[in-house]
């Protein structure tokens, strides 16, 4: 299985592969239950190679580890899973 840094590292930079739309799914440890995510509502920081960052509806924003993705989803097909 490619590790996880390396598959959004190429939905980043790969413009052929990253066409298309991507839902990343991860564990929530505070409602103890997966959430989806728009790729695009996802933020990389430069020298930051181990969390995402996204702000929720009440435009907090929250960094979660790499480790805790579950799922990566392209047009609705799943291309990528941990087990959980």
């Amino acid at each position: 299985m490619q590790p996880i840094h390396e598959l959004l590292n190429r939905i980043h930079w790969d413009a052929e592969f990253g066409k298309g739309e991507f839902e990343l799914w991860f564990l929530d440890h505070v409602e103890q239950q997966l959430v989806k995510l728009p790729f695009h509502e996802i933020t990389f920081f430069p020298g930051d190679h181990y969390f995402f960052h996204y702000l929720d509806a009440e435009s907090i924003e929250h960094s979660v580890p790499f480790h805790r993705i579950k799922a990566v989803y392209k047009n609705g097909e799943l291309i990528w899973h941990r087990e959980h």
